[in-house]
């Protein structure tokens, strides 16, 4: 998955938080999400006003929970497993290592494996 492709398949799936999302979708969102938080507080900086990147936080923090939660599933963990990152730096370092653990091989409990995925050969 490419960078646009990541970041429109996370749009399309706005606030989809069932199915499952492959390391390329979620770390490529990430980075976009990141991207855009820059410009918007570079832009805030520039006109003087907090108001930019207060809505794109808001406008992606829906579709970056959902990429969260089916990133978890393609890991075959419930999506629940996202609110660890409330827990003070140990639940953000377990999220970021789940996030980067291969997802299971073939279909799991949450659906299908990604497209994404299912078009790669197994080693």
């Amino acid at each position: 998955m490419t960078f646009g492709d990541a970041a429109s398949t996370a749009f399309s799936k706005y606030a989809v938080f069932s199915g499952r999302a492959s390391r390329s979708e979620f770390w490529w969102f990430t980075l976009f999400n990141f991207l855009v938080n820059i410009v918007a507080s570079l832009v805030d900086l520039l006109i003087g006003t907090e108001f930019i990147s207060a809505i794109s936080a808001l406008v992606l923090l829906l579709p970056a929970l959902a990429v969260g939660v089916r990133r978890l599933h393609d890991t075959d963990r419930s999506g629940w497993w996202i609110l660890l990152g409330l827990v003070p730096l140990i639940g953000i370092i377990v999220l970021i290592v789940w996030y980067a653990t291969e997802g299971t091989r073939g279909d799991n409990r949450f659906g299908p494996i990604p497209a994404d995925l299912a078009l790669q050969p197994t080693v």
